[in-house]
């Protein structure tokens, strides 16, 4: 596996690529691997250096998402029918599925999405508009909805919210990746 890093406004993102494409971009705080990139490594940091200064909507990179059943992997593909700037709920990702029973199992694999930002499960907001959780930090989900222009249901947490209290963290639920 090939191993990248960048700085970023929402902290360090490790990016992790195969020699088929990115298999996970994730918020890595202050935890640090050695460096070993590889052109789709790089690519991926000129594109994210793009879309966090605003000239980019869309994501032209090769992915292999190596783990994740084959349900997490068909909710990762509907996350990228997702728009720049727009969002869906978990109800409306379950019926792209033709499931609308699956919603919770919706949730479960958002949250376990290994390739974030690229994979836009940010975009995924409960029914009622709400934020709901989100593995890099509610505050980073917050940060990139406000970045896509995306208006975001008004509310006393998120009024509290900042990206600086995450910056150094590592995102939550990355242990299913080693």
């Amino acid at each position: 596996m090939y191993i990248d890093y960048m700085d970023s406004p929402l902290g360090v993102i490790e990016i992790g690529a195969s020699e088929r494409g990115i298999s996970q971009l994730i918020f890595s705080g202050e935890e640090k691997k050695p460096i070993k990139s590889n052109s789709i490594t790089i690519a991926c940091q000129q594109q994210l250096a793009e879309y966090f200064s605003g000239q980019r909507k869309n994501f032209e990179l090769p992915l292999d998402p190596y783990k994740g059943t084959e349900f997490q992997k068909a909710v990762w593909g509907c996350l990228n029918n997702i728009p720049f700037g727009q969002t869906r709920s978990y109800l409306e990702i379950a019926k792209m599925m033709d499931n609308v029973k699956a919603v919770r199992a919706v949730g479960g694999a958002n949250g376990r999405n290994p390739i974030s930002i690229i994979v836009p499960c940010h975009r995924v907001i409960g029914s009622n508009g709400s934020l709901t959780g989100y593995a890099g930090g509610i505050e980073r989900k917050l940060w990139l909805l406000k970045h896509e222009n995306i208006e975001v249901k008004n509310s006393k947490t998120n009024d509290g919210l900042d990206v600086q209290n995450v910056i150094n963290s590592r995102q939550d639920k990355t242990q299913f990746l080693r």
